[in-house]
């Protein structure tokens, strides 16, 4: 999430969230009559005295937006905020009236609060920009690219190079257009950093040579840093989906967000082998840690808002932050992600026993 102080006033935030995870730590800090200045559309009717009112025309403006009603709008990958308008740069657009925005990744806002509190101040500064890795998968005849960030993988459809069949042995020509398909490639893989401020490393994996071609091809395109990773003879999508199961990998990704919430997972399953009752499963379980302040990290996947009301999970996150406790989000698509879910949507790892 970037976040900078605002030139609007100075109890107002700019905020850029980047992925799921900023839209449910957004969704932590905003409260009913704040204010927020965002971009956004909206139909004007025009007017005259003989005539009846067109249909309108959906113009841009933008507005400072009291805000009244604020949740997540059926899927958790947008944030829907409902309230009064009190100002546009739209004549056009009268004061006083009722509107709807939506919050994506990547939308800019500025966000105004009367009193900033210390845990909302706390959970903007502990967001942190941790390093995104961009997993390529390639080989002579296809090419992947997947996007971790935090906990959630993103895969862009696969990139082919034309290259059909099997080479005769002795054949000379690896792929005549071989650097037309690695410049497609890193218009992809440019397309995506772009996009992102936090540090960047991109790993390079596949069957054969060609991901060592692409290695001295993308060393003169990209100044990021670039790892092989040999072990993974998988290329395109599946070769990503591969990728995230093999060790060699998640040793390379283990200090990352999503290295460490597989090593809690992997603890949690350690703990209830061992009979170790230092843990906590499902909601009930996590909601007597957090009252009883035993709490250490809490790890919930998005599938948990099917199970418990928006605003209860939202006041048992800033609960778990002010107790000191760790909070980790997952995406219920990944990996972890369905080990969570298959385990009631949101777990917890204790400081100490509570049963």
């Amino acid at each position: 999430m970037i976040v900078r102080d605002s030139k609007h006033s100075e109890k107002s935030k700019a905020i850029i969230p980047e992925d799921l995870d900023d839209l449910f730590t957004l969704r932590r800090i905003i409260e009913i009559n704040d204010n927020i200045i965002t971009d956004t559309t909206r139909s004007i009717k025009q007017r005259s005295e003989f005539t009846r009112p067109d249909k309108g025309e959906r113009v841009k403006i933008r507005i400072l937006l009291r805000i009244e009603t604020v949740k997540f709008d059926g899927t958790v990958d947008r944030i829907r905020i409902g309230g009064t308008i009190l100002n546009s740069d739209n004549q056009l657009v009268p004061k006083g009236v009722h509107h709807s925005i939506s919050i994506r990744a990547d939308d800019m806002i500025i966000l105004e609060k009367k009193q900033w509190k210390k845990i909302q101040s706390d959970i903007l500064n502990n967001t942190g920009n941790n390093t995104v890795y961009l997993l390529i998968s390639i080989d002579i005849q296809e090419a992947a690219i997947g996007i971790v960030t935090g906990t959630h993988v993103k895969i862009l459809p696969n990139i082919y190079s034309g290259q059909s069949g099997k080479r005769f042995q002795g054949s000379r020509t690896i792929n005549p257009n071989i650097e037309n398909f690695f410049g497609e490639i890193v218009r992809g893989i440019k397309t995506v950093t772009s996009l992102h401020t936090q540090k960047q490393m991109l790993i390079l994996f596949g069957p054969g040579e060609t991901k060592r071609r692409f290695y001295n091809f993308l060393s003169n395109e990209i100044n990021d840093k670039i790892i092989i990773l040999d072990g993974i003879d998988v290329a395109g999508e599946d070769g990503i989906f591969v990728s995230l199961r093999s060790p060699s990998l998640k040793e390379l990704l283990k200090n990352s967000k999503i290295g460490i919430v597989s090593a809690l997972l992997d603890k949690l399953i350690y703990l209830i082998h061992k009979g170790d009752p230092k843990f906590a499963i499902g909601v009930n379980e996590v909601r007597d840690a957090v009252t009883n302040k035993s709490i250490d990290c809490l790890i919930y996947s998005n599938s948990i808002l099917e199970k418990l009301d928006e605003d209860e999970f939202i006041d048992l996150l800033n609960s778990t932050q002010i107790i000191g406790g760790k909070i980790y989000g997952v995406d219920a698509s990944t990996d972890i992600g369905l080990r969570v879910s298959s385990l009631g949507g949101i777990v917890g790892l204790l400081r100490y026993a509570i049963r």
